[in-house]
Formats: structure tokens, C-alpha cells, sequence
């Protein structure tokens, strides 16, 4: 009996070849991206090792793609490890989130208003992303508390001032979605659980202010605002400081006027940016 040999058009070959293709160049660069996700919370500089571990690649695989990486000048050598590059700073502050001139410019004045009022207290600029506030913009001074926040990095929403302000006003599938996925202990003030939450959400609705007594970080208080244009919460603005000497009333009232004035100039910049359409 005579084996029967299937013969590939030679048109569908080339198909079957490009989606091998295509699958191992998806793969690869998902395995770039997380190389380059672990300096977000171990940088700034990293060894090949510590890059792959991390990562979940193989050694071989991450020399192969910092390699990749390097002459995109995304990364690049310090000593025997790497950081992250200048081009990626700047890809970075290129990020616009819905408006036009771009939210941290428009809050930036406001902002610094509020950290000489509050007497040096740090004030933060945040969104909501996914179940976590991130961080836009942070005013301090060497003088100021400090605070262990940066631009850029991330903490549970549900554990800070800034994230329970936006969950207040947000739609019911986003606080849904984010007390459905966990709420993260932090310190022993943290709320974990869900009826608590929505109790607290409630009364932040009705005031119009989020405080964080010590959840997020032991020995500080924060207090924050929503940022509403419309019937969108956009952000929060809030001022940290010391639990010990913190004002609750003066920096409540300090943060409900930045967002205010924050909002009214999103509106204004937003109406300018569609005018004579």
C-alpha cells in the first residue's frame, strides 16, 4: 500500500510560515515588555539575572532582547546592569489623557497653590487606572513629610484618599470591578472588606471628601477631591501629611477649591479645543 503524501500549496505554506512568524515575533515582544515592566517597581538599575528572573524568561532570552532594546535606545548600559532610557522618558510626558493640553499642565498652577497653602504638606495629582490610582503629578519640598509616592508609580485605589474620591463618583461597574477584584491590606487601617467600603464610598459621596487615615502608609493622613467636568470624574487632587499635626478641615477645604478651579479650566480648555468645529 502506497503512503499517501498530502502536498501544501505553496500560497498556503507561505501563510502557515507567516503566522509562525508572527506568533514568535507577539511573543518576543510581550517578553520585552515585561522586561522592561520590572524596572516600574525594581529599577533603577538592573543586572541580566535580576531582568530575567523577574521577567520570567531565560537568561539567554533577556540578553537577546536588552540587546533588542538597546539599539531602540529604550534601555541602556550602566556597568554591568541597565536603566531605562532618556527616550523613554520622553515617550512618556508625550502621554495625553483626554484633553488637549493635557491634564497635569492645566493642574500644575493649581497645584502648587495648594502645597505653599497647606504649609509644605505634599499634594498629589491622580488617576484612576484599572483598580489602582496612578500617580501624575506630586508637589513637595526637602522640608515637606515625606511621603512614598512618585510620579508614575501606582498603590491599590482602595487604600488612598485619591482612589476612594474617584470610586466615589464613579459609575457602579467601576467600583464594582475594583472591589470585586480585592482590596489590598496595606497597614492595619486598611478596608478590606466590601460592605465597609461601600458604606465609606456612600459617605464620601455625600461630602465630597476621601480621607485616609494611616491605610495606605502608617503615620500619614491624607485627604483628596474629585475632579469632576460634566458627569466625568477625570482625577483627584489631594495634601499629605503627618497623622500627628494634620488639619482634616483646613486641607479638606484646600483640596474641594484646587479641584474645583481644576475642573472649571478643563471645561474652558476642552470648549476652546472644539471651538469652529
Amino acid at each position: 500500500m502506497t503512503a499517501q503524501i498530502d502536498v501544501v500549496p505553496e500560497e498556503f505554506a507561505g501563510r502557515r510560515g507567516d503566522a509562525a512568524n508572527d506568533a514568535s515575533g507577539t511573543a518576543s515582544v510581550t517578553k520585552a515588555l515585561r522586561l522592561l515592566d520590572v524596572f516600574r517597581s525594581d529599577g533603577p538599575v538592573l543586572g541580566v539575572s535580576e531582568l530575567a528572573r523577574q521577567a520570567g524568561v531565560a537568561k539567554s532570552t533577556a540578553f537577546r532582547l536588552l540587546a533588542l532594546l538597546e539599539d531602540a535606545e529604550l534601555v541602556e548600559r550602566d556597568g554591568r546592569g541597565y536603566r531605562l532610557s532618556w527616550r523613554l522618558f520622553e515617550l512618556g510626558t508625550s502621554v495625553q489623557r483626554r484633553w488637549p493640553s493635557g491634564l497635569r499642565e492645566i493642574a500644575a498652577p493649581w497645584l502648587t497653590e495648594v502645597f505653599v497653602r497647606a504649609g509644605g504638606n505634599v499634594v498629589h495629582l491622580a488617576v484612576l487606572d484599572g483598580t489602582d490610582v496612578l500617580y501624575l503629578d506630586k508637589v513637595s519640598s526637602p522640608r515637606s513629610p515625606r511621603v512614598p509616592t512618585a510620579v508614575g508609580s501606582r498603590v491599590p485605589a482602595t487604600c488612598t484618599a485619591l482612589g476612594k474620591a474617584i470610586l466615589a463618583s464613579s459609575p457602579s461597574p467601576v467600583v464594582r470591578a475594583v472591589v470585586e477584584a480585592g482590596m489590598p491590606r496595606l497597614t492595619a487601617y486598611t478596608i478590606t472588606e466590601s460592605g465597609r467600603m461601600v458604606a465609606e464610598l456612600q459617605r464620601i459621596r455625600q461630602s465630597g471628601i476621601a480621607v485616609d487615615r494611616e491605610e495606605s502608609t502608617l503615620g500619614l493622613t491624607c485627604v483628596a477631591a474629585p475632579i469632576i467636568t460634566g458627569a466625568h470624574t477625570i482625577a483627584a487632587v489631594s495634601v499629605s501629611g503627618p497623622t500627628s499635626n494634620f488639619d482634616v478641615t483646613a486641607n479638606s477645604r484646600l483640596v474641594r477649591w484646587a479641584a474645583r478651579r481644576i475642573a472649571i479650566d478643563l471645561g474652558a480648555d476642552a470648549a476652546a479645543s472644539t471651538a469652529g468645529l
